[in-house]
C-alpha cells in the first residue's frame, strides 16, 4: 500500500476521528490521496444518525469500490454498530469494523501485512515512536454478511489493542480545527441512536486537550472548535445531571477557560450545548476571554412541551427560553443556532405552531431543519401516530422559510459595522464572522485561506 483516502460523514466528532485515522496511516508512511487520486486503501468513517446519513455512507462505499478497483475498503464509524443490517446492501468485499477500539489495530494489520507481502525480510519500520511493535496478524475471513470480512473478532482484540490513535498534530487543509474533548451519551432521547453506538462516556484529560490545542495553534490554525457527543458532560460519567458529581459541575467551563488562555489563539468555539450546560460559570468564562466567540449552538428539537417530553429531552421549552434570555443579557447580540426535528410521531399542527413561536421568540441566527427519521432500536421508531410525509414536507418548508427570514433579520443588525473573519475561500474572498455568518469581500488582495483578518466591513 502506498496511498490511502479517508472519507468521514456526520458530526464534528466523526470529522475529528477521520483526521486521527489519516494521521495514523501517514505515520505508517502512507501518502494521502486526493479525492480524484488513486488509492490502495479507502477508509469510510460512516454515520447513521438519520436514514439520509446512512444512505450517503453506503453510496460512498459503492463509489469507492467502483473508483478504486482492487483497493482495500474499510467501513468504520457508526453504521456498522448502529445499523449493521443496512450493510447487507453492499456487494463485494469490504472490511467491516464493528468495534471502534479495534480500528487502529485492524488498519495496522492491513498495512503491515501488505508491507510484509512485498518485503519478505520483514523490514517494517514506523515513522512514529508512539507505535508498539507487534507481529503480523492473520486477518480473519469470517463473515456475518455475504462477501464481507468482519475483522472485529475476539481473536484479534489483544494484539489490536496495542495500537491507539494519537492526539492530532494538525488539522491541515481546514480553516478551523475540531478538537474532540468528550465522547459518549447515555441520555436515550427517544429518537436518537447514539447511546446504542457510543454509550460509554469519556472525557479527554486536560493536559492532552491543551497539548492538542497547542499543536493546532503551532500548525497555524487561528480557530479551534471544542467538540463532543455530549459536550456539557465533560468530566462526568453520565449525561444525567441528577447523577453528576457536584465537584465536577464546572469541568467544561474550566477546560474552556484553560484553552482560551493559550497564546496566539484568535478564536475558540463550542460545538453544541444543551440549555442546562450554559451555566453562570461558563458565561463568566465567555465574558473573560475576547477570543471565545459569541455563538452557541443549542438544539431545541421542538418548541412543544408535550413533544419534548415524548422525546425525553432534559429541558422544557420554557427553560430553553430562559437560558436564551440569560445569554442575551450577558453577551452582546449572541448568535444562537439550533436543530429542530419536524414530524416527530404524534406532532400535531398545534405542536408545530408552538415550535414556530419559540423560534420567532428566540430569533435564531440559523435553524438546521431535520425531518424525523425513525432509527431501528430507538423508542421513537415504534411510536404512533406517524406524521404523513406530505405534512412533514409542508412543515419543513415553513420552518426553512422562517429560518431565512430570521437569518436576514439577525445579520441586518450588524450592517455597517466591522467584524473579523477567517478566510475560507478566495474566489470570491469570503469568511465567517465572530457570530458565524458568512461575508464576501470586494478586492483581490493577496490573502490566503485560513488567514485571520481583524476588521472588515459587514
Amino acid at each position: 500500500m502506498k496511498k490511502f483516502f479517508v472519507k468521514s460523514f456526520g458530526c464534528k466528532v466523526n470529522q475529528y476521528e477521520g483526521r486521527q485515522i489519516r494521521q495514523f496511516l501517514e505515520q505508517f508512511g502512507l501518502s494521502y490521496a486526493r479525492m480524484n487520486g488513486k488509492a490502495d486503501l479507502v477508509v469510510v468513517n460512516t454515520c447513521c444518525v438519520t436514514h439520509n446519513a446512512s444512505a450517503k455512507s453506503r453510496q460512498f462505499i459503492r463509489k469507492a469500490q467502483k473508483k478504486h478497483p482492487g483497493a482495500t475498503v474499510v467501513v468504520a464509524g457508526c453504521l456498522p454498530v448502529g445499523q449493521p443490517g443496512e450493510l447487507k446492501m453492499i456487494n463485494g468485499t469490504v472490511h467491516i469494523v464493528r468495534r471502534k477500539k479495534d480500528l487502529a489495530g485492524i488498519l495496522a494489520s492491513l498495512v503491515e501485512t501488505d508491507i510484509r507481502h512485498k518485503d519478505p525480510d520483514n523490514n517494517v519500520y514506523h515513522t512514529s515512536s508512539t507505535f508498539k511493535r507487534t507481529p503480523a496478524h492473520n486477518l480473519s475471513k469470517s463473515s456475518n454478511y455475504n462477501c464481507h470480512n468482519n475483522l472485529s473478532t475476539q481473536k484479534h482484540t489483544t494484539q489490536q489493542s496495542q495500537f491507539e490513535f494519537s492526539p492530532l498534530i494538525s488539522y491541515a487543509g481546514k480553516c478551523r480545527a475540531f478538537l474532540k474533548i468528550q465522547d459518549g451519551c447515555d441520555g436515550y432521547c427517544t429518537y436518537c441512536i447514539i447511546p446504542k453506538i457510543r454509550k460509554q462516556l469519556y472525557s479527554k484529560p486536560a493536559s492532552i486537550v491543551l497539548q492538542e490545542a497547542y499543536n493546532f495553534i503551532y500548525s497555524g490554525h487561528k480557530e479551534i472548535v471544542l467538540t463532543g457527543i455530549f459536550l456539557g458532560a465533560y468530566g462526568q460519567d453520565t449525561v444525567r445531571r441528577s447523577l453528576w458529581e457536584p465537584s465536577k459541575k464546572d469541568a467544561l467551563a474550566d477546560i474552556v477557560d484553560q484553552v482560551a488562555q493559550l497564546p496566539h489563539l484568535e478564536r475558540l468555539r463550542l460545538s453544541s450545548l444543551e440549555p442546562a450546560d450554559v451555566t453562570d460559570k461558563l458565561l463568566e468564562v465567555f465574558c473573560k476571554h475576547r477570543n471565545i466567540m459569541p455563538h452557541l449552538h443549542l438544539p431545541l428539537q421542538s418548541g412543544s412541551e408535550r413533544i419534548l417530553r415524548k422525546m425525553r429531552r432534559q429541558y422544557t421549552a420554557a427553560e430553553f427560553m430562559q437560558v436564551v434570555e440569560k445569554l442575551k443579557v450577558t453577551l452582546d447580540r449572541p448568535a444562537i443556532t439550533t436543530d429542530i426535528i419536524v414530524g416527530f410521531p404524534g406532532e400535531t399542527d398545534e405542536d408545530f405552531e408552538q415550535t414556530l413561536e419559540v423560534a420567532k421568540t428566540v430569533k435564531f441566527s440559523k435553524i438546521h431543519v431535520f425531518s424525523f427519521s425513525p432509527r431501528s432500536g430507538t423508542a421513537a421508531a415504534k411510536m404512533q401516530p406517524a406524521v404523513k410525509s406530505e405534512v412533514m414536507k409542508e412543515r419543513s418548508g415553513r420552518l426553512r422559510e422562517l429560518d431565512l427570514h430570521l437569518q436576514a433579520e439577525f445579520r441586518a443588525q450588524f450592517s455597517g459595522e466591522k467584524a473579523s473573519i477567517i478566510v475560507e475561500g478566495t474566489g470570491p474572498l469570503r469568511g465567517r464572522t465572530e457570530r458565524y455568518f458568512m461575508v464576501e469581500l470586494d478586492g483581490k488582495d493577496a490573502v490566503k485561506r485560513g488567514q485571520f483578518i481583524p476588521a472588515v466591513n459587514i
